[in-house]
This record gives structure tokens, C-alpha cells and sequence, in this order.
């Protein structure tokens, strides 16, 4: 029976694959009418400052009547604009890169435009990237490890340095939400996501103590379930170890729901030889990062002194927590800040 069960659910795997390969296709089918979307703004931009007797100033108009008339419309100011038209005034003639423009997302093409030196390189970085399906940090560090030079050097062709690659982080990028016009709390999602993929492999990556159980672990209380962010379980302490990251600043009431979560979990899954669990708060913004810790009051002196010697170092975590927003926060906002 259960070897029966177990051929199941690899089949099961099928149905996954199916919706992941959906997901890939409608991102990339957004995606494709995005990057139409600013060629045909650039294409629009380029043929009016030809016509316009105040050239390339009329732009600055078009972006203050955008503003004014449409000011939910995000991306469309005066340095978006000029990029659009500098998009389309690079590539109209460029046989080679036209059925590629649509492949790559829109941070991709920023990044290639503004750290190629030459058409031959902006190509090669089209074709990279396309073929590789790169997101903005993979893309990057194979812009700045100069790798277009050190291939055309090389009587080897080298290939690239190897990258994981995943299609939905290559194109879901800021550009995509806004266009779609989704909520603030998709782009806040994939904010807080990025930094607990990251807090994850830290937290292993610490001690060999730890062992990673669940993220989103599901808990139940009255009937009514809760997701605790990430869930581990310390060997030497034989205790459970539920972190919560918030965005924002710190508020008391985080400490209630890690206390609530703390009981539940105590309660519910929590073996009879096993220690109470411990908590840990993450609280992460552009200006600061909060770590707190959330031990049972019942716990002996002895006891609490043990956790604290096994537990990650506030100030070790606190400088980690700040190290991971800054690069969530450069992913999510920096192309934007330099080339919106």
C-alpha cells in the first residue's frame, strides 16, 4: 500500500509541473507585451523630438502631461521616457537583437544598455541572457565580471560562470507588477520572500545544529490555521526554533503572536522530551533591522543561559538581517532609482 501511495504522488509531481509551465508561459507572455509596450513609446518619443522644434525637450513634456493626466501610471517619467526612446533608437536597425527584445525583462535591458561599451556586447548579453533565462543578479555579475571580454580573449570560448536560473525570477521584476497594475503587497511579498529564501540558508549555514522543518509551517488553533514563516528545530537544545520576519518597524504586538505561536507549538507539536520552544522576531526596514528573542517564562536561569549560548548572536543576525534588506531592497528598487 504505501509503495503504491509513493508512485502516487511521483505522478502527482505531473500536476506541478503543468501549473509551473503555465505560470512560466503567462509571465512570459506579459512580459513580451511590456517590452512592446516601451518600443512603441520609444518608437513614438523618437519620431516626435524629429518633428518637434524643441527636440529632445518635448520629452520632458510628455512626462509632465503623463503626471498630471494619468499620475497612477508608474515608470513613465522623464528618465523613463528618454530610456524608452533610447531603447528603440538602439535597436530599430538591429536585425540580430529584434526577435530577441521581448525574451529578457526590462531591468535586464536597463542593466545591458547602460554597461555594454559596444552593439557586439549588448548582443552578446541579449543572447546570454535570453539563452540562460538570467535574472537582474545573474545578469549583473556577469556584467561586472567583464565575462563578454574575457570570452572574446579566450581561445577556449569559455562558458559562463554558472548561475542557478530560474525563469519566474527573470522576469517577474518590478516593471511586470507595475504594469500589471497589482497591489503593493505583490511587491512587498516578493520583498519579505526574498529575504527569508536568503535568512534560510543562513541559519543553516551558522551551525550544524540546526535543522531546517518547514517555511510557512502550518499550525492550528481553534480551528483556524496560522503560518508560522520559517521553522527549525535546534539538536543541541532539543527545542523548536519559529522565526517571523515583519517588515517595517518593531511593534509590541510582534511579541504576542511569537508567544502565541510559541504555545501552540509547545502544545500541539512539541515532543514530551523535548525543551520549550524559542522564538525569534525579525523585523526589517530601510532604515533599521530589530531581532528579539522570545523565551517561556518558565524556563530556569540554567536553561536560558544554555539557549543563549547556542542561539545565533543578536548582533550577528541583526548585521545579516541588514546585509539581506539592502540586497532585496537593491533588487526591488535600485534599477528603478537609476534608470526610471
Amino acid at each position: 500500500m504505501a509503495k503504491e501511495i509513493a508512485s502516487d504522488v511521483e505522478k502527482f509531481k505531473t500536476i506541478i509541473s503543468i501549473i509551473e509551465n503555465a505560470k512560466g508561459r503567462a509571465l512570459r507572455a506579459v512580459n513580451a507585451e511590456l517590452i512592446n509596450m516601451y518600443w512603441e513609446v520609444g518608437e513614438y518619443l523618437s519620431k516626435l523630438c524629429v518633428q518637434s522644434s524643441f527636440g529632445d525637450k518635448v520629452i520632458d513634456e510628455v512626462a509632465n502631461y503623463i503626471s498630471l493626466s494619468a499620475p497612477e501610471i508608474k515608470g513613465f517619467n522623464r528618465r523613463g521616457l528618454y530610456r524608452m526612446r533610447q531603447f528603440y533608437e538602439t535597436y530599430k536597425d538591429d536585425e540580430f537583437v529584434s526577435p530577441l527584445v521581448t525574451q529578457i525583462s526590462w531591468t535586464n535591458h536597463l542593466l545591458i544598455m547602460s554597461k555594454s561599451k559596444s552593439k557586439e556586447e549588448r548582443d552578446f548579453y541579449i543572447a546570454l541572457a535570453a539563452k540562460e533565462h538570467y535574472s537582474k543578479r545573474e545578469l549583473e555579475r556577469q556584467l561586472d565580471s567583464a565575462y563578454y571580454e574575457r570570452y572574446m580573449l579566450s581561445s577556449g570560448k569559455q562558458a559562463p560562470e554558472l548561475v542557478p536560473s530560474n525563469i519566474r525570477s527573470s522576469i517577474l521584476d518590478t516593471y511586470v507588477l507595475e504594469f500589471l497594475d497589482l497591489p503593493q503587497q505583490y511587491s512587498e511579498r516578493n520583498f519579505r520572500k526574498a529575504i527569508i529564501d536568503n535568512l534560510k540558508q543562513f541559519i543553516l549555514e551558522f551551525g550544524k545544529d540546526f535543522t531546517f522543518i518547514g517555511e510557512e509551517y502550518r499550525i492550528q488553533v481553534g480551528g483556524q490555521d496560522f503560518y508560522i514563516d520559517l521553522l527549525f528545530y535546534n539538536r543541541t537544545l532539543s527545542c523548536l526554533v519559529p522565526i517571523e520576519l515583519k517588515i517595517g518597524k518593531f511593534k509590541p504586538e510582534h511579541i504576542g503572536q511569537i508567544n502565541f505561536y510559541l504555545e501552540a507549538l509547545d502544545r500541539d507539536i512539541k515532543k514530551p522530551n523535548e525543551n520549550p520552544s524559542v522564538g525569534l522576531i525579525l523585523c526589517a526596514s530601510k532604515d533599521d533591522a530589530v531581532v528579539e528573542y522570545a523565551l517561556s517564562r518558565s524556563m530556569s536561569p540554567t536553561l536560558v543561559s544554555d539557549y543563549t549560548l547556542c542561539l545565533p548572536d543578536k548582533e550577528v543576525l541583526k548585521d545579516k538581517l541588514k546585509e539581506l534588506t539592502e540586497l532585496a531592497l537593491e533588487d526591488d528598487e535600485q534599477i528603478k532609482e537609476n534608470f526610471a
